[in-house]
């Protein structure tokens, strides 16, 4: 069987049905957009919220947990459980330790003390 002419042909046929379509700009069915005048008018776009640049669990001295999350703001939040309620803290100007609600976290992501306590990852 001879199939080189067999597929020659079936390309050329599907060449030529596929020159049969049009190439000009495409229709505008509708160009009515009913936001375009809110967009128009709304505020312009914030910075977006800070991501989480660290997440550390820490063992203290004593056998305590504490679970702190490093935020790209210079924040953090400290939790006692996993799923607990959350403080956040804050570091001034972007050194020191990071206080608030009667916490503070302080050191590098190996090695911290927290609240005064010796504690590791």
């Amino acid at each position: 069987m001879n199939k080189p002419p067999l597929l020659a042909a079936a390309a050329s046929a599907a060449l030529f049905a596929l020159s049969a379509c049009q190439k000009g700009p495409p229709e505008m069915v509708n160009t009515y957009d009913p936001q375009a005048q809110a967009l128009q008018n709304a505020a312009p776009v914030t910075a977006p919220p800070p991501m989480i640049s660290a997440n550390k669990t820490y063992r203290c001295a004593d056998n305590s947990l504490y679970y702190v999350d490093f935020y790209t703001n210079n924040t953090a939040t400290i939790r006692t459980t996993q799923s607990g309620a959350t403080t956040q803290l804050t570091q001034t100007g972007g050194t020191g330790p990071y206080t608030g609600g009667g916490q503070s976290v302080s050191g590098n992501e190996s090695h911290v003390t927290i609240n005064g306590k010796s504690c590791h990852t």
